[in-house]
């Protein structure tokens, strides 16, 4: 019954119990391919003292000691920061990023806002220390292992009938299997998610569109299953099906947000397996269910 399932649980061997390949929330902190948030702050490619967020702030290029040739980053640097006062680019550029816009934001967007202001913030007063730097990668992995879930359904939104006889669970069981006759897709999310992820450093934006189909029959299942008629005594666990369905739709349309929205991008991959699984348990437990009422 429901087989739409397929579209989701089928060969769970990509991905599972995995996060997204270049972000890794583990015990040391954020992991960005190889890197940790702790390594991004502190990292100086050119080995000349400036750190690359600082020379990427300043227009200096971080791969270069001498940006200008003869003339080392360091003195450029220190140049700058003369012409411009005791305020700092890191300041001024803090006032700009304050004065954007929050509702034209990605969610990526925003936490980058707040990254970078909360940087130049610790390294103006001197306090990017250690518990600076974990505190800021425990909130960029809270982002990713732990997305909101933009809709819950209600019981007051599906249709519960009166009927409690056998004739209205079957006919309901029914339905179900119906709606996995109109709704078939002949792949899976993780066959989309398997040519997405080329290798562990490379990714194909274009194995993406292959969601669209999934998205759109998920959509047409939810819908379907808020329309038809469901016995009382089975009311919350087709909400539990339902609501996981909503969970995976919003997993699979957010992770096509992965060139506009990274973060959240990946904590939808991250969530994914998680939901996926959740949805296989309330099917299971809807079947069960309706075969122990057809053989009572």
């Amino acid at each position: 019954m429901f087989v739409v399932a397929l579209f989701f649980v089928k060969n769970k061997t990509i991905f599972e119990n995995s996060e997204p390949k270049n972000s890794i929330a583990n015990e040391t902190g954020l992991v960005y391919g190889d890197e940790t948030l702790e390594d991004l702050v502190n990292k100086d490619t050119d080995g000349d003292g400036i750190l690359d967020w600082q020379e990427s702030l300043y227009g200096l290029d971080p791969t270069k000691k001498e940006t200008t040739p003869r003339t080392p980053d360091s003195a450029a640097l220190k140049r700058m920061k003369v012409l411009e006062g005791s305020e700092g680019k890191g300041e001024s550029l803090l006032t700009d990023i304050d004065s954007q816009k929050e509702e034209n934001l990605s969610q990526t967007d925003k936490f980058s806002r707040e990254l970078f202001a909360t940087i130049v913030a610790a390294n103006q007063s001197g306090t990017m220390d250690q518990a600076t730097i974990d505190a800021l990668s425990a909130a960029l992995a809270e982002k990713i292992e732990n997305p909101v879930t933009r809709k819950v359904f209600l019981l007051s939104d599906i249709k519960i009938g009166a009927n409690e006889d056998t004739e209205a669970v079957k006919k309901y069981g029914d339905a179900l299997n119906n709606i996995q006759n109109i709704y078939t897709i002949d792949y899976t999310v993780l066959d989309v998610l398997q040519k997405f992820s080329v290798d562990e450093n490379d990714v194909d934006m274009s194995a993406l569109k292959k969601l669209d189909p999934i998205i759109a029959q998920t959509n047409k299942v939810i819908s379907a299953a808020l329309k038809m008629s469901v016995p009382k005594s089975l009311s919350v666990l087709h909400l539990n099906v339902i609501n996981s369905l909503q969970r995976l739709y919003e997993n699979i349309s957010d992770i096509k947000l992965y060139e506009d929205d990274t973060i959240v991008a990946f904590g939808a991959i991250f969530q994914y397996n998680q939901n996926a699984s959740a949805l296989e348990s309330d099917l299971n437990i809807l079947q069960n269910t309706i075969t122990q009422k057809l053989n009572n």
